[in-house]
């Protein structure tokens, strides 16, 4: 999900766990071995699309991880799917053989695929750090979603209406939503400390350990394989793509799917003196006033944030690194434009010394009117207790949407797949202790993980990468993206940029749900 400065992150992702099995007369599959032996297993009935399951032994998890399996069937892009839903732990061990740690995943099995071979796997996990994967899963890429208001509305109070997922790409993969350690039910196990973790290298190190024990244990080596997350999901997966790819025991990748990418945190650092947050902003802010009626009117998104992209990279740029050597003239026609722009006055725009900073714009832009926007998503719009503030109380387009989501995954675990623990769900930034953010050969005070995904590229003349961006986010904005992917030695014929008129979770705005499926659904297809 949505990232917060390298200084106060936290972990944030979603490590699935995916187990085979086998055709049976019963239910029309059975457990392989790896599942058998693991007492906790509910049995499932199918009745009519309904999975219910009994409940488990009370086995002690110390002496084997829980795993809880239904049997399900969909149709998922036009195709019947039968599959085996597989949502429980993988203990990471050391060396000595001890549990370290209990990741929970939940993964998807299609049934009766003879040549897995021909059978792609997707391991999908969300970002913070700090948050567990239920936003991918239950928003956009698992075989059931919670249905909210498309147009930024706030969700409101339960029931929520948890609904089947035709969109997801079951029919042409495998998928495993995978929790990082500290969140969802994934935690640290024994005398293990949690900063073993709770780091960019130490997290990928896990997700990537995982990976291995998942990919051996189900005999998938050479099936095709992609990795993908949202937000920091992002960063972790160019992490995770170096510890995959970059030693002798290589599991190649078929291709990195990033939704709302951060890659290079230079934008984040608003420190005076640093100029590239204030041009990575600006086509957002410019989109965000279009939408809101405040700037662009009479001319097509695209074509307004395109002018925007470029105003940014040329003229803006150009006055921002003149500094106080900025001409009087030159300045006066800097602030005309960027007022056209972002649809803020002048004099505001001068008392930010021509640098609005992304909170103070979505206080500013509609003050009039007694509103804030999202940072998430700006089409969200809140009222603060004080109108006059320079910050938003808190963001609208994470409190309009934080309820139904952290319903539904746990109505959907404790009960359509049968999961059976005391453990609590942790949603978000609940690690409780702090993020290490030093990376061997990584400048102290500059974190950039893009050149991570040029390295692999330039030596996996197959990896792909799809990029899923929304114009209305200002957590990861796009052209953000687009900056840090145009280095780096990342190779520009491999990667897709995709944008949706919605914000950071743009799955939540019905078009650009279904327009990001079709489109990953064609990514995953072509490249299998």
């Amino acid at each position: 999900m949505f990232p917060l400065r390298p200084s106060s992150i936290s972990l944030l992702t979603v490590l699935p766990h995916l187990v085979a099995v086998s055709l049976v007369a019963t239910f029309g599959f059975a457990a392989s071995p790896l599942l058998a032996q693991h007492s906790q297993e509910p049995t499932s009935v199918t009745l009519e699309g309904t999975v219910m399951a009994e409940a488990p032994s009370t086995t002690s998890i110390s002496d084997s991880p829980q795993r809880f399996i239904t049997q399900h069937e969909g149709t998922f892009n036009g195709q019947h799917v039968a599959y085996s839903a597989i949502a429980g732990e993988t203990f990471l061990k050391s060396k000595d053989g001890e549990p370290r740690a209990s990741i929970f995943s939940t993964s998807y099995v299609k049934n009766g695929v003879k040549d897995v071979s021909t059978r792609p796997v997707t391991f999908l996990w969300n970002g913070g750090p700090g948050s567990a994967s239920l936003w991918l899963h239950m928003g956009v890429f698992g075989p059931k979603r919670v249905d909210i208001p498309s147009d930024a509305r706030d969700d409101g109070a339960p029931p929520y209406a948890i609904i089947d997922n035709p969109g997801a790409f079951l029919d042409i993969s495998d998928i495993v939503f995978i929790d990082p350690v500290g969140t969802g039910f994934s935690h640290v196990m024994g005398e293990t400390e949690a900063k073993e973790f709770y780091g960019v290298k130490q997290d990928a190190e896990s997700i990537a350990e995982f990976i291995h024990q998942w990919t051996s244990e189900n005999g998938r080596w050479n099936s095709p394989k992609f990795i993908g997350g949202e937000s920091y999901g992002t960063t972790r997966s160019a992490a995770v793509i170096k510890e995959l790819e970059g030693r002798f025991d290589d599991i190649a990748v078929n291709g990195i799917i990033l939704v709302s990418a951060i890659l290079d945190f230079s934008i984040e650092n608003h420190s005076p003196g640093n100029e590239i947050p204030n041009m990575m902003h600006l086509p957002t802010m410019a989109a965000t006033a279009k939408y809101h009626g405040k700037a662009g009117e009479g001319i097509a998104l695209e074509d307004f944030v395109q002018q925007a992209r470029d105003y940014a990279i040329g003229d803006y740029a150009h006055a921002l690194l003149q500094g106080e050597s900025l001409s009087a003239e030159e300045r006066v026609a800097v602030r005309k434009k960027l007022a056209w722009f972002t649809g803020l006055s002048e004099s505001y725009l001068e008392q930010t010394d021509l640098r609005p900073q992304p909170a103070r714009f979505q206080k500013e832009l509609l003050r009039d009117q007694g509103l804030t926007v999202g940072r998430l998503d700006s089409r969200y719009t809140g009222v603060d207790m004080d109108s006059a503030g320079e910050h938003s109380d808190s963001d609208p387009s994470f409190y309009g949407i934080d309820g139904s989501y952290s319903t539904a995954i746990n109505a959907y675990l404790r009960g359509d797949l049968g999961v059976r623990t005391e453990r609590h769900y942790n949603v978000i930034g609940s690690l409780g202790g702090p993020w290490d953010w030093k990376t061997p050969g990584m400048p102290f005070n500059y974190f950039n993980v893009a050149p991570y995904i040029g390295t692999a590229m330039r030596q996996n003349s197959g990896l792909q990468v799809f990029v899923a961006a929304g114009y209305y986010d200002f957590a990861t904005p796009f052209f953000a993206a687009e900056y840090s992917l145009n280095r780096a030695g990342v190779v520009p014929e491999r990667v897709i940029f995709k944008y949706y008129e919605a914000g950071h979770m743009m799955y939540i705005h019905h078009p650009s749900l279904h327009a990001l499926q079709a489109d990953v659904h064609a990514f995953i297809e072509q490249n299998s």
